[in-house]
């Protein structure tokens, strides 16, 4: 009888492999039967495309040698080269992969570069101090230096009859939990695109690429991996992905990549509100905000995320609405392009002012309070109901208030009441939405914008002259409800205050005694 050792050694190690100690030993003795002998670089055979017999799962593995490809340790950061480094001669396998790989092949400076490896989280942390292990839904090692962090993942492997600790998924399909560890070749397949699929080796600096990430990434096409609605239910959100890596890339999607989009788009309502809000953010703060905006409506990827803005989209198609939101992702890509400052408070605050224009109106009329009033009712409702499907952290939502607020001010504060409020700390973004609401609206609205840009980009002299012309603004609404004052309570003596208010709410002026 003929035994093979390394039959053997596979059926040793999957008994012992729970034990810490053993696994350490295992992982050497594994990489000595794989490795040796250990050749510098892949042979010519191995260049050359494999079957998907030919690998473990379905996916064609490439073998790209260091001569052959444009990647360099210089362009690595050198905290990721130290985690590399580390793991490999810990003995453990390790990989640059995903995004950090496709850019640096595209000649794009990566913002981050995230690790793969078979150590497991537990494993991770003995190896690094500066380690924290963070996630639910997938477990991942955080490895610190300073503001740099490096993501270290476990190898994903395929769920099988996995134990229900390790991994969950719901009744449409979605993961909840994904914890099951795999081999390179089964963590290649839940990987989302082909042009995520490249895994940068450290131990010889080949370029691992596989089901032909290498071919799409030069033909600028964006295919997903696996059967589409399939991924798509897994995790919603690569239909977002979809269309970020599209316009970040230049790239096409491909036809069957892109068929069940439409079909799929309501599951982003089931995507937890506080992850929604970090999609956003890279979806509309990266320079790429109309292009992704006009692929979302064609993919009808906007309205699960924006259900007050596409109703009034849907009711006029060509509307105010629709060009207030572009020309919001005209300013903001302008604003990113350079290298401006820009924020979640403006943005919601500019893409949610007609929606609340709307609800101010309806509760006007169905309460009979002033639409001065109804504004205010309003903005609570508006803010509530847009949270639900995105989750917009109480730093920007509390400012984005009290733009729409100023708002209401500006026909009311021409003349000199206007120095009071430029005082006020959200007066430039709130005059920012002035002037689009200007180019949008026309009218009223954009003789104020005129009259309120001619204030602000003038010198104090000129202000000074602006402001008295402009003391009496016809716009003024003077049949506005105001607001009673509270009566002042009576002296020590039982006598009425110096200064009583007015039964019309309007407050005499106390004056110096």
């Amino acid at each position: 009888m003929v035994y093979d050792s390394r039959q053997i050694f596979n059926q040793i190690t999957d008994h012992i492999s729970r034990c810490p100690i053993f696994r350490r030993i295992s992982q050497f003795c594994k990489q000595l039967f794989e490795d040796a002998p250990k050749t510098t670089a892949p042979t010519p055979a191995q260049i050359e495309p494999t079957t998907p017999e030919q690998s473990s799962g379905a996916l064609s593995l490439e073998l790209v040698p260091r001569d052959a490809h444009t990647i360099s340790r210089k362009q690595i950061s050198e905290n990721a080269l130290k985690v590399l480094y580390r793991l490999n001669k810990s003995g453990f396998k390790a990989y640059l992969v995903g995004g950090g790989v496709r850019d640096l092949l595209l000649g794009i400076e990566p913002k981050d570069f995230d690790i793969v490896t078979n150590a497991t989280p537990e494993e991770i942390k003995k190896l690094f101090r500066n380690c924290r292990v963070v996630g639910r839904r997938f477990r991942l090692a955080h490895i610190v230096f300073g503001r740099d962090v490096i993501e270290v993942a476990t190898f994903r492997g395929h769920h099988g009859e996995s134990n229900e600790k390790v991994s969950k998924a719901n009744a449409e399909g979605r993961l909840l939990r994904d914890n099951v560890y795999g081999e390179i070749d089964e963590d290649a397949e839940r990987r989302d695109f082909t042009v995520n699929a490249l895994y940068y080796d450290i131990s010889d600096y080949s370029i691992r690429s596989y089901g032909g990430g290498m071919a799409d990434l030069k033909a600028g096409t964006l295919r997903l991996i696996g059967d589409p609605e399939t991924r798509y239910r897994e995790d919603p959100v690569r239909m977002l992905r979809a269309v970020r890596f599209a316009t970040k890339l230049n790239m096409g999607i491909e036809t069957v990549t892109a068929a069940p989009i439409k079909q799929l788009a309501p599951l982003l309502k089931d995507i937890p509100a506080a992850r929604m809000y970090e999609e956003v953010l890279k979806l509309f703060f990266a320079g790429k905000a109309l292009a992704n905006f006009e692929l979302m409506q064609e993919y009808k990827l906007f309205a699960p995320l924006f259900p007050q803005v596409a109703a009034l989209l849907k009711d006029d198609p060509k509307g105010t609405t629709m060009k207030m939101v572009q020309a919001i992702m005209k300013s903001t890509d302008q604003r990113v392009n350079e290298d401006k400052p820009v924020t979640p408070s403006f943005f919601y605050a500019a893409l949610l002012w007609y929606p609340l224009r709307q609800r101010a109106e309806d509760i006007a009329v169905e309460s009979g309070l002033t639409l001065y009033d109804a504004f205010f009712a309003a903005m609570g409702d508006v803010m509530e109901q847009q949270c639900q499907t995105i989750s917009i952290p109480r730093r920007f939502s509390t400012p984005a208030k009290d733009i729409w607020q100023l708002q209401l001010r500006f026909d009311r504060s021409q003349g000199t009441r206007a120095f009071k409020l430029m005082e006020h700390p959200k007066f430039r973004a709130a005059y920012d939405l002035l002037l689009l609401r200007g180019e949008v609206e026309a009218g009223n609205v954009a003789k104020s914008a005129a009259w309120w840009q001619q204030f602000v980009e003038a010198d104090e002299t000129e202000r000074l002259a602006i402001a008295r012309s402009g003391s009496k603004s016809p716009n003024r609404n003077r049949n506005a409800t105001q607001r009673r004052r509270r009566p002042r309570a009576p002296n020590a003596d039982g006598s009425a205050p110096t200064s009583a208010p007015k039964a019309s709410g309007t407050p005499k002026v106390k004056t110096a005694e």
